[in-house]
């Protein structure tokens, strides 16, 4: 059920939003200090390919600069990736297949906003 539901995502909504997740990095790897934030991007645009059978988790490494990045991260980029979830997931409601991904894209929009510190890991190891 998962592949199937990880390759209608991918044909709706998964491939649009992870080029928006790569272009994030590309932009973000542009100046060195700015590079974990396109780390983050691309692991993210990953996750938007494939999101079904892995979550997210915090990192237990994560410390005060993580947040300070994720406040930087909210005002640049993340109010922006996090409007492109909500615009893909409310066509997705429409249908009756739709709405689990519906569902799977509001889910995205907490790493959106805030990236560092967290890691995509599979399901069954949450």
């Amino acid at each position: 059920m998962k592949t199937i539901l990880n390759v209608i995502w991918l044909i709706f909504a998964g491939l649009w939003l992870a080029l928006a997740y790569v272009a994030a990095g590309i932009i973000c790897c542009v100046l060195i200090i700015t590079i974990p934030f396109g780390i983050a991007a691309f692991r993210i645009a990953g996750y938007a390919l494939w999101p079904f059978g892995r979550t997210v988790a915090d990192k237990p490494s994560a410390g005060a600069w993580s947040t300070i990045g994720n406040v930087i991260w909210l005002l640049v980029a993340g109010i922006w990736l996090a409007l492109g979830h909500v615009v893909t997931a409310i066509p997705l409601f429409i249908s009756i297949i739709g709405i689990p991904l519906g569902i799977a894209n509001l889910k995205m929009i907490p790493i959106s906003l805030m990236p560092l510190g967290k890691d995509i890991v599979p399901v069954s190891r949450a």
